[in-house]
């Protein structure tokens, strides 16, 4: 696909990431329990700040475009909000109350409360205390079995997607009464108090939740599974989702770039594209890449250090049988949007193993499919 536009900001895999609002800074960590803070200058990223309060591996994060703050949490069991001043962040405590593993983290839309999923089989709800300048948390714990992988947020500020390990996607209310008024009802039910569940869904057939996203609307919400399957389900009672399986290796990750359109992308290096009907039907109808023509066999001409540097990158030990041609050289562990245009996904990014982060652009999606090959 062309529009591509490929950014190689360190030797380390992008485990996780987050772009400022006006896109000229991004925030990612190498796979430790650093984030690091990259400008943009030109046609080159240069490494602005560390984030260093985390002493195990960072796990999520999460930058509000409003505010401008960078929420983070960790294995250590932690979350950080931070907020810059004077060219420096700096840190604000969050009381998560966890003993296991922080896994993922998400800001609101409204920017004032985020999510927190972890090993402890429960979710942390937080939100700001002006009187002690500091972050508290509400648990939604039932009826969670299992680590919680994935976080996704209602245009309504209220409603929360997770999927877990148990196998399960649900929607829960994250109403919090301290800080926000009485939501409307939406199709996913009409009353909502803290912690109640809206709804739980499987695929049918198993593995674990890597990665929900409601739709533009919030009427639906998308989920893929370790089972090599995308999925999608409209709210509302007796809602059956609609399922696709794939051949292909798990996708880990995925968002809607329309009301009508699934992107995911994973193990195969490559995003790829889903569409759901009127009629709940799932349909795979495209990959967002090509492997690019090869005009010589480069590693005749590495040197050792740059031979050495990109099996490293693709995680491989040698042999031209695991030589990759696509964008990505290795597993892609998430997918943002990067530009959002009448309401839809005009740009995507992908942050990959392999040290990458990818801009996609979509154009109109109708189109960019249309110049696509199977």
């Amino acid at each position: 696909m062309s529009g591509k536009e490929i950014f190689d900001i360190i030797e380390k895999p992008v485990s996780c990431y987050a772009f400022n609002k006006d896109r000229t800074k991004v925030a990612l960590s190498p796979n430790d329990h650093n984030v690091l803070i990259f400008k943009k200058t030109g046609n080159k990223w240069e490494k602005e700040s560390t984030l260093a309060e985390h002493h195990q591996t960072v796990t999520g994060i999460d930058w509000a475009e409003n505010s401008n703050r960078i929420v983070t949490c960790g294995a250590d069991r932690n979350a950080y909000v931070w907020v810059e001043e004077g060219g420096k962040w700096k840190p604000t405590l969050v009381l998560l109350r966890i003993n296991r593993a922080a896994t993922c983290v998400r800001w609101s839309p409204q920017e004032d409360k985020f999510a927190v999923g972890s090993s402890a089989r429960l979710i942390s709800i937080c939100y700001y205390e002006k009187e002690n300048k500091w972050w508290v948390s509400k648990h939604i714990k039932k009826p969670i079995r299992s680590t919680v992988l994935s976080l996704a947020w209602h245009p309504n500020n209220v409603l929360l997607a997770a999927g877990s390990s148990d196998f399960k996607m649900r929607v829960f209310s994250a109403y919090v009464k301290e800080i926000e008024s009485k939501p409307e009802s939406t199709n996913w039910g009409k009353k909502m108090p803290f912690g109640a569940i809206m709804g739980e869904w499987s695929n049918g057939r198993g593995g674990w939740v890597h990665s929900v996203a409601f739709s533009p609307s919030g009427s639906k919400v998308g989920w893929v599974a370790h089972d090599s399957s995308a999925s999608v389900v409209v709210g509302g009672e007796n809602a059956v989702p609609a399922v696709v399986s794939m051949n292909n290796l798990p996708l880990v990750t995925c968002l809607f770039a329309s009301e009508s359109t699934l992107i995911g992308a994973g193990h195969d290096y490559v995003p790829m594209v889903f569409s759901h009907d009127d009629n709940n039907k799932m349909t795979f109808m495209a990959k967002l890449d090509q492997p690019a023509k090869q005009g010589g066999d480069e590693e005749e001409t590495m040197s050792a250090m740059q031979r050495f540097r990109s099996l490293d990158k693709r995680a491989t030990t040698g042999g031209k049988q695991s030589k990759s041609t696509t964008t990505h050289i290795n597993m892609i562990k998430q997918i943002s949007a990067h530009k959002i245009e009448g309401g839809n996904v005009s740009q995507l990014s992908s942050g990959g193993m392999d040290g990458k982060i990818v801009i996609w652009n979509l154009k109109t999606l109708e189109q960019s499919i249309s110049e696509l090959k199977l």
